[in-house]
């Protein structure tokens, strides 16, 4: 079967390989010349745990290629998906102009019945567009090829994209006709030997579904961080209250971690746009709304914590050290990272900030510069600080040497931003333990 991918991003080219393992023809597209010479070397643009090797396995067998021009290709596939980007705009509204570039330039070409999937996550009614934009340009060229349009969004985790794409929960695929119902269930047949759901619908509640999911997930993390909020005033412990709220089955234990604020492409991304969505049908989302005042009031919880400990106008020229940089662990991307609001605040009161991350200094170098110290290792980036901040609960930092670390600090004062650190081990060491939920 042979396939486009059209972005060769997180989503695509994630899904690209993925597909590819499965036995399908993968040609994956991109106008960036630099990026896909580079992936035709096997270099990975991103930081995803085995995407290379999957990725230069696949480009070897012959079952996965990239091109930078979707119009040599496009009559030689049976599925086209559009995975790319759609950033926010200053309203919150998703912005689908390459979502409907990549319709125009099928429109442009377009010789026979293909599927197109829009892979991107785009608002309530883009497959319409989408429609409207190839159809705008077969009739500009006076040809009548018929073809379909379907909705499949993606539910990969960052750090577990691979797992998530080849064991899925469930695929959602919104059609319009039996025709494109069929060669995608053809396409997802070798995952069905897992005995996972193909949930087929209807295209405006498959675009719904993703946004949905989303920011009920989104929800669950802030409510569970206002809890927390509560709990620290009136002396309870978060976890205790999780582990009593989690047991309950119609409540369930993901998604119920308190900490300080979720990031990431998809989440606030998704939020907003789903309350665009709402504001242009003249409804008002507001719990999700409360969802996103509580996630960035969230985002600034370990900055207040740092003042009411040294004192709103005593940070100046304070060493503070950040372990974290990523919006969640296995990952490089840092796009609306809690460390990038925090690292500002600092920044913004004088304190010299050193910061260590197993895969995102080199982005955080693009975003932030030379505005704080980079460490070699984190326990370079304790080394003569007051307090050290934990952002990002990555694997090497749960099992620190604290003894080390007491030697290497300024002052023994922690900061837990993602409440991963036992209160009991560092009080033993002598540290100061501050984290969120408990007193």
């Amino acid at each position: 079967m042979n396939i486009a991918i059209v972005g060769t991003g997180y989503v695509g080219l994630v899904s690209g390989a993925c597909f590819a393992e499965t036995g399908a023809t993968v040609t994956c597209i991109d106008v960036d010349k630099q990026k896909i010479q580079n992936l035709i070397n096997g270099e990975i643009p991103i930081y995803e745990p085995g995407l290379d090797e999957l990725v230069v396995k696949n480009i070897n067998a012959g079952r996965l290629k990239f091109t930078t021009s979707l119009a040599e290709v496009l009559n030689n596939q049976q599925i086209v998906f559009t995975a790319v980007g759609t950033p926010p705009d200053e309203d919150g509204s998703a912005d689908l102009k390459y979502v409907l570039q990549v319709a125009k330039t099928i429109g442009e070409n377009l010789n026979k019945y293909i599927v197109v999937v829009t892979k991107s996550t785009v608002p309530v009614g883009t497959s319409h567009k989408v429609r409207e934009a190839i159809q705008s340009e077969l009739d500009k060229r006076g040809v009548n090829v018929k073809f379909d349009v379907a909705s499949n969004p993606e539910f990969l985790k960052e750090g577990n994209a691979i797992k998530d794409f080849m064991s899925p929960d469930r695929v959602v695929i919104g059609v319009e006709s039996e025709n494109a119902k069929k060669l995608l269930t053809r396409l997802y047949k070798p995952f069905l030997v897992n005995n996972f759901r193909v949930i087929f619908m209807d295209i405006p509640s498959a675009e719904m579904t993703k946004y949905a999911a989303n920011s009920m997930l989104a929800t669950r993390i802030s409510f569970m961080n206002d809890i927390a909020n509560l709990c620290e005033l009136v002396g309870a412990n978060v976890n205790s209250v999780r582990a009593g709220i989690g047991s309950d089955t119609r409540i369930g234990r993901k998604f119920l971690y308190a900490g300080c604020g979720y990031g990431g492409s998809c989440f606030p991304k998704d939020v907003k746009a789903l309350i665009k969505t709402a504001e242009d049908n003249n409804y008002s989302l507001e719990v999700l709304k409360a969802v996103e005042r509580v996630n960035a009031q969230q985002k600034g919880i370990l900055f207040k914590k740092l003042q009411n400990r040294f004192g709103a106008n005593a940070l100046k020229d304070k060493c503070i050290a950040l372990w974290g940089l990523s919006f969640k662990p296995e990952t490089d991307d840092m796009r609306e990272s809690t460390a990038l609001v925090v690292i500002n605040k600092l920044i913004a009161a004088g304190c010299k900030v050193k910061v260590y991350d197993p895969e995102a200094m080199k982005e955080c170098k693009s975003i932030i510069g030379e505005n704080v110290t980079y460490s070699l290792n984190m326990y370079d980036a304790v080394e003569g600080a007051d307090a050290l901040m934990l952002l990002t609960e990555w694997k090497e930092f749960r099992l620190p040497d604290w003894e080390r670390i007491g030697n290497l600090m300024k002052n023994k004062i922690v900061f837990d931003g993602r409440n991963i650190f036992d209160n009991d081990d560092l009080t033993e060491h002598g540290f100061e333990y501050h984290c969120i939920g408990k007193k």
